[in-house]
Parts: structure tokens; sequence; C-alpha cells
């Protein structure tokens, strides 16, 4: 498998506050990719890079193979790349339906043009993600658990190539896991390449292909799930008590 993505040494610095510091790694095409570290260690600013919405302060970022480190974010999602975010903001007023038709409009190629093809593809993702009998509903009126379904939803309408998923796990239950889980793993099954936040250490390491630990801002460990989360350097800086 080629690498679709490409993280070159990128670090990320907010006026004296080094967020994150000289941090590589790679995603291949078809692979899920599991991004871990205690709060605070850069996980989100490392996506935010990716994903456009922050630019690193020195390094670079390749999408299939273009320098992408200073395209904006509506750019980089016409080039295929769609992200969930970890505070979940429906668009207030609107249809769960209309949210998801949003993601499609302004997706992967430069979106759909006409508004009825786009709630074509809303529905489409609904059902992938089954939340088609909430698709008239306001999206502002969705439970948690529903909510992250929608924040799946707009991005899978996007029609992306590389899906970054932000804690897309956190607050639900162990059946909600793992049907989200589920969805996860559907999404790979149609070609679309994951990088995936998570605390839950359970769900990420069945989850994962591989997976990155981030700490204080540094990358500590990049490999097989097993051989990752039996590395003194993770379990020192991460896992600790939960292994103790």
């Amino acid at each position: 498998m080629s690498n679709l993505l490409e993280v070159d040494h990128v670090t990320r610095r907010f006026a004296g506050l080094l967020a994150v510091n000289d941090v590589s790694f790679t995603l291949r095409q078809g692979e899920i990719l599991g991004l871990i570290g205690p709060n605070g260690a850069g996980k989100t600013t490392l996506i935010s890079m990716v994903s456009g919405t922050l630019a690193p302060t020195e390094g670079d970022v390749r999408f299939e193979g273009r320098s992408i480190a200073h395209v904006p974010a509506f750019r980089r999602a016409h080039l295929g790349i769609g992200r969930t975010f970890q505070i979940m903001q429906p668009f207030p007023g609107l249809s769960v339906l209309d949210n998801v038709a949003i993601g499609a409009l302004f997706g992967h190629g430069g979106g759909e043009r006409k508004l009825g093809r786009a709630r074509e593809q809303a529905r489409e993702a609904l059902e992938f993600v089954g939340l088609e009998k909430f698709a008239d509903q306001r999206a502002d009126a969705l439970g948690g658990p529903s909510r992250k379904r929608l924040e799946l939803a707009k991005a899978l309408a996007m029609k992306p190539k590389l899906l970054l998923c932000d804690e897309v796990m956190a607050g639900l239950n162990h059946v909600e896991i793992d049907e989200v889980i589920a969805v996860i793993r559907k999404v790979r099954d149609e070609g679309i390449s994951v990088l995936v936040i998570e605390h839950v250490i359970k769900a990420i390491k069945s989850l994962s292909d591989r997976l990155l630990v981030l700490h204080h801002g540094e990358k500590i460990a990049d490999g097989a799930p097993d051989a990752v989360l039996s590395d003194p350097t993770v379990v020192q800086a991460y896992l600790g008590r939960k292994r103790a």
C-alpha cells in the first residue's frame, strides 16, 4: 500500500507554548491509524494541521504526494480530507438531512452543485451510520450518541479519501462504542483511510492497524497496537495507573 498522508517533522507553537514538536508519521491507503495520548498531548492540534484548521509553524504535510501545509481547509476538503469534531455543533434549526447535505455541497472535488443531489448523498450517509429515521428531525434535538453519528455522516457525505475522527466514541456506553467501531470498519471497507483519536483503549486497540502515541507534543511510539501498548515508555507516560 502507498502512503496517502505524510506528516513530516511538523511543529506548532502558540505564542510561547510548544503544542506539537517535530512529529512525523505516515498513513497508508486503506489503513486505520489510532492516535492516543494523555489530555493535552497535542492530538487535536496534530489532526488540525492535517485538516487545515491550523497551519504548522514548521514542517510539511503531504497528501497524495502533494504538499498541503499551507492549503486552506476548504481546499483540503475538495482534495478528499474529511473531519469530525470533538465538540459537536450541528447547524441549529436545520434538519439532520440538511446538516449532512452541507457536507456534500462542500466535499471532495468541490462538492455537489445541486441541492437535490446533495440531499441524496446525505440520505446515503445517514443510512450508512444508522440515522436515516432521524432525517427530517431538527439536528439540535438529537441526543449525544446520535450527534456523534451525525458528525460521521457529515464527514462521509463529503466523499473523503481520508477521514479524521476526533473522539467519536467519547461518552458512549459499550454497546454504542461497538456500533461506532462497526461504522468505522465499514468506512475502511469502502476504501477510506482513517485517522482516529480515542481514549477508549480496548476500542482503539481492536480498531487500529497501527497506533501513534503523543506525549507533551512529541511522538513516543508508532507501531502495531500490541507492541505499542506494551512499550514501557507508553505505559509510564499514558497507561500508567491503568496498568498498575
